[in-house]
């Protein structure tokens, strides 16, 4: 058995020059530092592997994978794909906790030691994150993510949660699917804004790849894709019509989702994790989120103690 709290940080990266530095040193300065971290360069073209280089020099707990350059930034499914080449090279066993993490944030000292006292004060917590802020005009603003999901960012698990769950799914919204699987399974996912928990996230959600307009569609696919509920997505449409692009970013995301539905696109290959997913969606539309989570942990306690 590992010791209670070792965790593995794995972080695939390509082209992070101009933010990773940042993440580096406030992962180096946690009161709790990773027993291993595994940083998987996917093809970067930058300075990013000098940089890399030079911190596993120091630090004989960072461990660099190279990823053969696939000739372009991916997200959704290709950030996945290189997450698991870094998982797969080590021994899963060897740790209480993992975390899949971005390499363009800036974590408070104690983000990781925080974390882990929380899933130690209760064993149904399965994954677990912060909350991201973005930098505007000097004043960090709330991204404005749901506590019923640890955000993509920086994914904390808990092994045997992240086994349970067979890990995630290789699609744009994994970082949704993951959480609802996990609850379905009888886990607590959860996320909580704190002072020792908010960090700041230095590139905004969406715009990693293309354009913010691109990412705004892709996530209206991949909310089809996980087979969310219309009426529900249209709310979360409206809701995200108050963050800039004002109005058009929420038209943005609805038109990827119709655009998928009209087109007759995939979805998740796991009909029951579906359902599950709209009846929870249908739920809160009338009861809120809080309510409606509340009611699934409650019905599902019983699963959770049947969890190997």
């Amino acid at each position: 058995m590992p010791e209670p709290r070792t965790y593995v940080l794995i972080s695939p990266c390509r082209n992070e020059a101009d933010y990773m530095r940042r993440t580096l040193d406030s992962v180096v300065a946690q009161s709790l530092q990773p027993t291993l971290w595994v940083i998987v360069d996917d093809g970067s073209t930058d300075e990013t592997p000098q940089i890399l280089a030079d911190y596993a020099a120091k630090h004989d707990w960072i461990r660099i994978v190279q990823k053969p350059d696939r000739g372009h930034r991916a997200v959704g499914p290709g950030v996945v794909e290189a997450f698991y080449v870094g998982y797969q090279s080590i021994d899963p066993a060897d740790f209480t906790y993992s975390c899949k993490l971005d390499l363009d944030l800036d974590l408070p000292p104690r983000y990781f030691e925080t974390l882990i006292e929380r899933m130690e004060a209760d064993p149904r917590i399965g994954t677990c994150s912060g909350k991201p802020y973005i930098r505007q005009n000097n004043t960090l603003v709330s991204e404005r993510r749901g506590d019923e999901m640890s955000v993509g960012m920086t994914k904390f698990y808990r092994r045997t949660c992240f086994e349970d769950i067979g890990g995630y799914v290789h699609e744009v919204m994994w970082d949704a699917i993951d959480c609802h699987k996990a609850r379905q399974r009888g886990w607590k996912a959860v996320s909580w804004d704190h002072p020792d928990l908010n960090f700041e996230h230095l590139r905004p959600m969406g715009s990693s790849q293309t354009s913010i307009w691109t990412g705004k569609r892709r996530h209206g696919f991949g909310q089809y894709f996980m087979g969310s509920d219309l009426f529900f997505y249209a709310a979360t449409c409206v809701f995200r019509m108050a963050e800039k692009p004002y109005v058009l970013g929420g038209l943005a995301m609805m038109q990827g989702y119709l655009a998928a539905w009209m087109r007759g696109d995939r979805q998740l290959d796991d009909p029951e994790l579906r359902a599950f997913i709209r009846a929870y969606q249908r739920q809160a539309l009338f009861k809120g989120k809080s309510r409606a989570v509340a009611e699934i942990e409650a019905e599902r306690a019983a699963l959770f103690a049947t969890t190997p």
